[in-house]
């Protein structure tokens, strides 16, 4: 369950828009890096101390033939990252990573981890991304060209200078369809209607979105019809006044089987469930610790008795949370009982 630690070298560190770095990252010594998946991301261990985890804009894969390339691998990774400053809601870790990261650098990070991946057998695959929401989605237009699967990618940026990976998005052809807020020196600037882009898509088509809060419910709210199965999306932080403790949780009982024993421990009220298997010697890997990047993500056992969880989470689709949940967020409905499996 635990995320390997590798150590990558800034090749290059390049400015995007005002707001918005690309960081290459590289093997140190010119090695392979495990492979990375569309729509994978990494935890990326800062300056003073920080861990934020940030989607792979590229993972560029290695040439066939090449030295070390068995069982596929990537020559390089590359994220964007949006300055956030402190006084504007930001917690530090871009302005760690814009301010005091450098080419050149060494950086510690986790091997990709993908709880946002491409849905194999797909139609069509709509990409909706606000903002810097497009990096994993970027990702994934990538890979379906290489494909030669059927995508439409829709970028929605305040303007042209906002608009990063400029050249990358060129690339992709008429795939890509881009709205601009506003004009830049006066040019018209595209738009387009995003319950007309959802109401527009064809039959067995998979949504994909990520971006800020707002443009998260637009979409959210122009696909309430869909099958959940059909909708994919990935968070940055969560939605306001959703995930963590809430007023009127209640204790519950948490059962850990697959360590050769049952483990019975309390959750109470106030703590998740990573906090109370810590405090009996039990840890469990977490990153974000707000539900966001499945590092804690186990499975749930059905056993006679359990309770439904209430997950609190915002990794795992539909689907996934009937098998498998959050530990770091989520709970038991109505302080009754949670069964879960950890790995030896």
């Amino acid at each position: 369950m635990a995320d390997r630690t590798l150590t990558v070298r800034v090749a290059r560190k390049r400015r995007q828009t005002p707001d918005v770095t690309a960081f290459e990252l590289v093997h140190p010594r010119g090695g392979v890096l495990p492979a990375g998946p569309a729509g994978a991301h990494i935890d990326v261990h800062l300056p003073g101390g920080f861990t934020r985890q940030y989607s792979l804009a590229f993972a560029e894969p290695v040439a066939l033939g090449r030295a070390g390339a068995a069982g596929g691998g990537c020559t390089r990774y590359v994220i964007g990252v949006k300055h956030e400053p402190l006084d504007a809601g930001g917690r530090g870790g871009s302005a760690a990573l814009h301010e005091r990261v450098h080419e050149g650098d060494l950086l510690a990070i986790s091997t990709p981890r993908n709880t946002f991946p491409l849905q194999a057998g797909a139609r069509h695959h709509l990409l909706l991304a606000g903002g810097i929401g497009l990096t994993p989605l970027l990702a994934m237009a990538q890979q379906l060209q290489r494909e030669g699967a059927a995508f439409t990618l829709c970028v929605f940026a305040r303007s042209r200078a906002h608009l990063p990976f400029a050249d990358a998005l060129a690339a992709l052809g008429p795939s890509v369809r881009l709205h601009f807020d506003r004009p830049d020196d006066g040019a018209p600037a595209p738009r387009l209607d995003i319950g007309e882009l959802v109401r527009a898509a064809v039959d067995g088509t998979h949504l994909y979105l990520c971006g800020p809060a707002g443009f998260m419910q637009a979409v959210r709210t122009a696909a309430a019809g869909w099958p959940d199965e059909r909708v994919h999306l990935e968070y940055f932080a969560p939605p306001a006044g959703e995930g963590g403790a809430a007023p009127g949780d209640e204790p519950f009982r948490l059962v850990v089987a697959g360590r050769g024993r049952e483990v019975v421990v309390t959750v109470d009220a106030e703590q998740s469930a990573v906090e109370a298997l810590h405090e009996i010697g039990i840890e469990v890997p977490t990153s974000c610790a707000q539900g966001m990047c499945g590092t804690c993500v186990v499975p749930l056992v059905a056993q006679a008795g359990a309770g439904a969880p209430d997950h609190r989470d915002h990794c795992l689709s539909a689907t996934e949370r009937r098998t498998k949940v959050a530990l770091c967020c989520s709970r038991a409905k109505g302080g009754s009982r949670l069964v879960v499996e950890l790995p030896d």
